[in-house]
């Protein structure tokens, strides 16, 4: 800008008009634009009318020509389809029928040039490009061929068996069906058919020859594991299906059958053959998981291969063996297992699979193995009925007091270690994921098996609990405090046997529990357990020195105490919370006990105070001293029942007196709260209950007391201007007054004259008839005033 321009200069240089202006010019424009938009609108109403009057009416269209649902090469594969199925079954019926009609050269040449004519057909259809209707012709010829071959052997071979001459005949059928497919190749089912024939030769002939059902499993076997042969040698899809299934399918069946004389054995040289049957499934099982490329599919095959290695191990030894160690010894097997998984020559599906039948077999044999750690854990759970029954003779007993004993216990206890020896070795390997899981079952295993160990052993009670006892404190300061506190438990309930170990036993876990309280880690499971266990040795204290159960109420509410000293020393520790929840839970039952003697039961309750008071001493814990108020209120109450009082007063008035003394603490910190707040609840409970108590009493001292605190009350309310202590005294006072002057009153009302009702109650309706014509006068006025200042 150059210096010498003034800003007059550029002021009357610019445009821009004033405000008002400014604003007049848009108001018009709007108005112009809302003018040529309302013009619009009806031009364009007028050309959509003119447009739709001038439409030509158009003839409806033809109806649209139905889509077909089937393709041309689906009509053409079903009627392909179904004529050779209806052609094979003519010929079917010309050979059941007409057979016997034609001599020896009719036979053959009939048939002969029927079957030849039918599979020479395919190859000028192929020629042609007629590849589906070949198929159709082939499979008819296919089927005629095996009529030849039922045609022969009711003609001709008549003598032969009928097994032998149909293992042959599908031997036969078998290379002819190939080879024609061979010399066929661009026909697809003559090589799947020709390979189902070959499922039958070996099992019929096996049939045939009388074997019994070894021979019968051995051949199924055979057949199934030349099927896996050709399966991993072909690559065409058909073929390939095909053997596959005939794989399964007979390998199948050859595994159930080998399975049901391994089970069904009775002798080592059965037992034996069972087991080589078995064996040569297995191997043909893992030799196809090690060549299959789906790992998948591999795994599956790998672990029904190493299922059956255990049960060809195994088998032998349900024979050779007494009664209850087959489970132990497919677990041998099982556990074997885990040495080939560790060679690397293995396939990696077939590692994972071999693994996973091991671990399936240890997982049934400890499912075999839980009868007996679930009796000897949970057995001692029936001695809670009958306490203190006597000695028992050994620690097999003090486990089966309501429970029997399993059978093969020993073999179970067997079964236990050796998972927990194989799932410990597992453990210490690095590197490896299932680490944590492994170490925690070996840990479970073998803690279920030493406490079965003396049970399983026959050995004396006192063994036992000292068993159970060790364990117990090994467990104390394992990594998993849940399996201290159940064998805890187990100690406890093994202890009811006799007086004596219930008492030690239960002494020794509160000292257990409160010195493994001190390290941080178990406070949180230890301390409430001490606590447990402390209140359950108090109850057995008493019941042993014959106590009476309110009696023992004073003892059990000596663990309250502890856990409230103990939670106000863990302050704001994790454990705090389950110490008070035992602490309460004690308290609870020392109520439970006391609750058939009031005064013991009044006692326990102001103990249950002092307890409640102590803790509300903490900042964090200020709401247990409303706890603490209604247990020394109870206890009152208790206390006062007991003594056969009557009067309301005496149950009211201290409970008027707290409420009063807290309110009139509260508003002293707090001027600014209510007197309904702070003083109602103390004066409805001082006041109120003598009220109904004066109006059901003929005497008239309790009226007139309460009439003058009643008045008392009034005239403080009066005097500070309170609403609650003017309220409740006045009212108080009123309905005690009326209580007392109300025979008067019956007499004042017989002495009016009938006239005075009517005439109050007119008086009233006039009284608030004036009032509402005020108010609506009112409303008129400010009506007014407001239309005045619009």
């Amino acid at each position: 800008m150059p210096c010498g321009m003034t800003r007059a200069t550029l002021r009357s240089m610019t445009h821009i008009p004033p405000p008002a202006e400014e604003l007049r010019l848009l108001d018009a424009e709007l108005w112009r634009l809302d003018a040529r938009r309302a013009q619009l609108l009806a031009r364009r109403a007028w050309l959509v009318a003119s447009l739709q009057s001038a439409r030509p009416v158009l003839p409806p269209l033809p109806p649209a020509a139905p889509r077909p649902e089937a393709s041309a090469p689906r009509v053409q594969n079903v009627l392909l389809l179904l004529g050779g199925v209806l052609l094979t079954i003519a010929a079917i019926a010309f050979t059941l029928v007409s057979w016997g009609h034609l001599g020896i050269a009719g036979r053959a040449l009939v048939l002969g040039t029927v079957t030849l004519a039918v599979l020479a057909a395919p190859v000028p259809l192929l020629r042609r490009g007629l590849r589906s209707t070949a198929e159709s012709v082939a499979g008819l010829g296919l089927a005629l061929t095996v009529l030849d071959a039922y045609a022969l052997h009711g003609a001709a071979l008549t003598d032969t068996d009928g097994t032998g001459y149909a293992a042959v005949a599908a031997a036969v059928l078998a290379a002819l069906w190939t080879a024609y497919g061979r010399g066929l190749g661009a026909l697809r089912l003559p090589l799947p058919a020709g390979l189902v024939a070959a499922q039958l030769p070996l099992v019929l002939w096996a049939v045939a020859a009388g074997a019994d059902p070894y021979g019968v499993a051995t051949a199924m076997l055979v057949t199934a594991g030349l099927d896996a042969v050709l399966a991993f040698g072909t690559r065409t899809g058909a073929v390939r299906v095909t053997v596959t299934a005939g794989a399964y399918g007979l390998g199948g069946w050859g595994v159930l059958a080998a399975g049901w004389l391994s089970w069904t054995a009775t002798g080592p040289g059965a037992a034996a053959r069972a087991a080589a049957l078995l064996t040569f499934a297995a191997v043909i099982a893992l030799v196809a998981a090690a060549r299959l490329p789906e790992p998948a599919v591999a795994k599956g095959t790998a672990l029904a291969g190493g299922l059956l290695l255990v049960a060809a191990g195994g088998g032998p030894l349900r024979v050779f063996l007494s009664a209850g160690w087959a489970v132990p010894g497919h677990l041998a097997f099982g556990v074997a297992l885990l040495a080939a998984v560790r060679a690397d020559r293995l396939p990696e599906p077939v590692r994972q699979g071999l693994l996973r039948t091991s671990a399936a077999v240890q997982a049934l044999a400890l499912l075999w193995a839980v009868p007996l750690a679930v009796v000897t854990l949970l057995g001692p759970l029936g001695r809670v009925e009958h306490p203190w029954s006597g000695e028992v003779s050994d620690a097999r007993a003090a486990v089966t007091a309501h429970t029997p004993w399993p059978p093969y216990a020993g073999q179970a206890l067997l079964v236990l270690v050796a998972v927990a020896v194989v799932l410990a070795a597992l453990a210490v390997r690095r590197h490896q994921p299932w680490r944590p899981q492994a170490r925690t079952g070996a840990l479970l295993l073998t803690w279920a098996a030493c406490l079965a160990l003396p049970a399983v052993l026959g050995l004396p009670y006192t063994v036992a609990l000292l068993t159970a006892g060790a364990v117990t404190v090994a467990a104390a300061f394992l990594p998993t405090p849940w399996l201290a506190l159940a064998t805890s438990l187990h100690f406890a309930f093994l202890s009811l046997a006799t007086r004596s170990a219930t008492l030690t036993v239960l002494s020794a876990l509160t000292v257990l529990g409160a010195t493994a309280a001190r390290w941080p880690r178990l406070t949180p499971v230890a301390g409430p357990a001490a606590l447990g266990y402390a209140t359950a040795l108090a109850c057995a204290t008493g019941a042993a020195a014959d106590w009476q159960p309110p009696h023992t109420a004073l003892l059990v509410l000596c663990v309250p105490v502890v856990a409230a000293l103990a939670a106000a020393r863990l302050g704001a520790s994790p454990a705090t919370l389950p110490v008070e929840a035992a602490g309460t839970t004690a308290a609870v039952l020392a109520l439970g006990l006391a609750v058939t003697d009031p005064p013991m039961l009044a006692t326990v309750l102001a103990g249950c105070g002092v307890i409640a008071a102590g803790t509300a001493a903490r900042p964090e814990r200020r709401e247990a001293g409303y706890a603490a108020a209604v247990l020394f209120l109870l206890a009152t109450w208790v206390r006062l029942a007991a003594w056969d009082v009557t009067t309301p007063e005496a149950y009211t008035l201290p409970v008027a007196v707290s409420a009063l003394l807290v309110g009139a603490w509260r508003r002293h910190r707090d001027p600014l709260t209510g007197s309904w707040t702070a003083y109602g609840p103390g004066l409805a409970v001082a006041l109120l209950p003598s009220l109904a108590a004066a109006w059901s009493d003929a005497e008239w001292t309790r009226p007139l007391l309460l009439g003058a605190a009643a008045l008392l009350v009034t005239l403080l309310g009066a005097r500070h201007r309170l609403r609650a202590p003017l309220v409740l005294g006045g009212s108080v006072l009123v309905l005690d007054a009326l209580h007392e002057l109300a025979p008067y009153l019956v007499q004042v009302a017989d002495a009016l004259p009938r006239w005075v009702p009517p005439a109050l109650a007119g008086v009233l309706l006039l009284a608030v008839g004036a009032t509402y014509e005020r108010r609506i006068r009112d409303v008129r006025h400010v009506r007014e005033v407001l239309e005045r200042m619009n």
